[in-house]
């Protein structure tokens, strides 16, 4: 199964980056106050770290672990995600649409799910890329 979110973010590519991958287990719990993340691996986030990750969803708590996969500055941050028994894909892209203006997107993929939950995770998602929007905006002056 398979779904897609996006956002235009009125900062640069480079704002967005910080937030979104460089700072990602900080601020992951911030758009999504049911997820928490602990990085297990010492260092700067990049490819090969891997995050615990604990949150509940639909009522079901849940334990896993997120390795980056990809780690592209201001053009890609890709994760393997196992959740359980779940396996799944995430990969967030960034596209640039003016000076301080960016499109941020992200494509799941969750192995062997039913085509049925992407109408209950889309909504959740885009809810999480709004807050990212708002707190983006919100937090970050273009050119800081």
């Amino acid at each position: 199964m398979e779904f897609e979110v996006s956002t235009v973010i009125e900062r640069s590519a480079a704002v967005v980056w910080d937030f979104y991958a460089v700072h990602h287990v900080q601020n992951h719990p911030r758009w999504d106050p049911d997820m928490s993340l602990e990085q297990v691996t010492s260092g700067p986030i990049g490819v090969g770290t891997v995050i615990r990750r604990r949150y509940i969803r639909f009522g079901v708590f849940v334990e896993g672990t997120m390795e980056i996969v990809e780690f592209d500055p201001l053009r890609a941050f890709g994760a393997k995600i196992r959740d359980g028994q779940t396996e799944m894909t995430g990969r967030a892209t960034l596209a640039a649409e003016g000076q301080n203006r960016t499109r941020l997107t992200t494509h799941v993929d969750i192995t062997g799910a039913d085509p049925s939950m992407a109408e209950k995770l889309t909504p959740l998602v885009q809810r999480g890329y709004d807050s990212i929007k708002r707190l983006i905006e919100s937090e970050y002056e273009p050119g800081t």
